[in-house]
């Protein structure tokens, strides 16, 4: 960087707290989101959670509707998009041209998309990664534009989502007839049968993700916060991030209420659950921006990182990594091609599950950071990104 030895290294000093902090939080978030996915023995409840039957289970779906659903993919959006700057920014730094820079930032994404495919079709969990591969893609040309041209294009696909989303899933529900939405595994499946049937939804699973749920706007605003490096050297702007956290944390709770009433005290038509389930995604952008900013004012409060920040910024410096781990450890305990826990437990058991899965991330990154070991799937990743340089 152009910048002194000292100032850079507070800049990444912060830039590793705020972001690692908060990629290794969001991975817990993402397993407990998709924990309940493999569970088939119960009966549907609201969306994709199952019913409730123990107070543990009803608490899991509640926390998971107001803190978990919808806001952890944004959350993982915003910082994705964050990322694609500091790595484009990077790029820039090491004298690449700005059209070489898009380059690798859409070889990466290539190869993030390869990965997904790998653990569709490989492993059987549950993935992001093609989409997230997409919207790089999709978004890569934005990196040179100007502020201006970024907040256009994100006004006019938000406004877009905003009409859309709640439509699509009215009818969606409409179609289904019924509040839940049946589980996407059964206890017939076979490891064979089941890689088949991922291999043949490959190309459909990002087309349905970016249609049902707005992916780009959030990508779209962590590029925006990234120009301004609020997670990065969060100090000078500490009060408009604590604006953005607050009202984002409000937007989105108050989003959550109307779909988490749903079955309990308020029975509303199949369109109308699925329009209320629109609005709670709608409302997950805000949250999702929410929860980077608060993790940003934690990085900055933060002036020596104890031993459990330690251990979390060094699961979240390895997110890949562990994000394809904790897929793989849930298909392993959870579905019927496995241990076929899912088929005996509820959601508040399965919520713990996700919680040990974590628990041995955090453990294990640990270990790789005294050891000074970077995951290997980032080690994998920069060799095919940057063999040719």
């Amino acid at each position: 960087m152009s910048v002194s030895l000292s100032k850079s290294t507070t800049e990444g000093k912060k830039r590793a707290v705020s972001l690692d902090l908060a990629r290794g939080t969001m991975l817990l978030l993402i397993a407990l989101a998709h924990a309940p996915l493999y569970l088939y023995a119960s009966d549907p409840g609201i969306m994709h959670r199952v019913e409730g039957i123990t107070f543990l289970d009803q608490a899991v779906n509640f926390f998971g509707q107001f803190i978990i659903d919808n806001r952890a993919r944004a959350m993982f959006a915003v910082l994705f998009g964050y990322g694609l700057v500091l790595a484009f920014k990077s790029q820039l730094s090491k004298g690449t041209s700005e059209k070489e820079a898009v380059k690798t930032i859409r070889r990466r994404s290539w190869y993030l998309i390869l990965f997904g495919i790998i653990l569709i079709a490989v492993i059987g969990g549950q993935d992001i990664l093609i989409a997230y591969g997409i919207t790089g893609l999709l978004v890569s040309w934005v990196l040179t534009r100007t502020n201006k041209t970024l907040i256009r294009t994100f006004v006019l696909i938000t406004v877009l989502y905003v009409i859309l989303t709640p439509l699509v899933w009215s009818f969606l529900m409409q179609a289904t007839g019924s509040y839940g939405l049946a589980p996407g595994v059964s206890a017939t499946d076979t490891y064979l049968n089941t890689i088949l049937i991922k291999l043949i939804s490959v190309p459909i699973i990002p087309i349905f993700i970016h249609v049902l749920f707005p992916v780009l706007p959030s990508v779209l605003i962590g590029i925006w916060i990234a120009r301004y490096q609020l997670l990065s050297k969060p100090e000078p702007r500490l009060k408009s991030m604590y604006l953005i956290t607050i009202t984002g944390l409000i937007v989105s709770l108050l989003g959550a209420i109307p779909l988490s009433l749903i079955g309990n005290v308020w029975n509303p038509s199949y369109f109308t659950a699925g329009l209320t389930n629109g609005i709670h995604i709608i409302t997950g952008i805000a949250g999702g921006l929410a929860y980077a900013t608060l993790f940003g004012i934690i990085g900055a409060k933060i002036k020596e990182p104890g031993r459990i920040t330690s251990s979390l910024m060094a699961l979240g410096k390895r997110s890949l990594t562990f994000y394809v781990l904790n897929e793989a450890l849930l298909v392993l305990f959870l579905s019927p091609v496995a241990l076929n826990l899912g088929g005996q437990v509820g959601n508040g058991i399965a919520a713990i599950i996700a919680v040990g899965i974590w628990v041995l991330s955090v453990v294990l990154a640990t270990i790789l950071e005294k050891r000074n070991r970077t995951g290997p799937l980032e080690v994998l990743m920069r060799r095919l990104v940057y063999k040719k340089k």
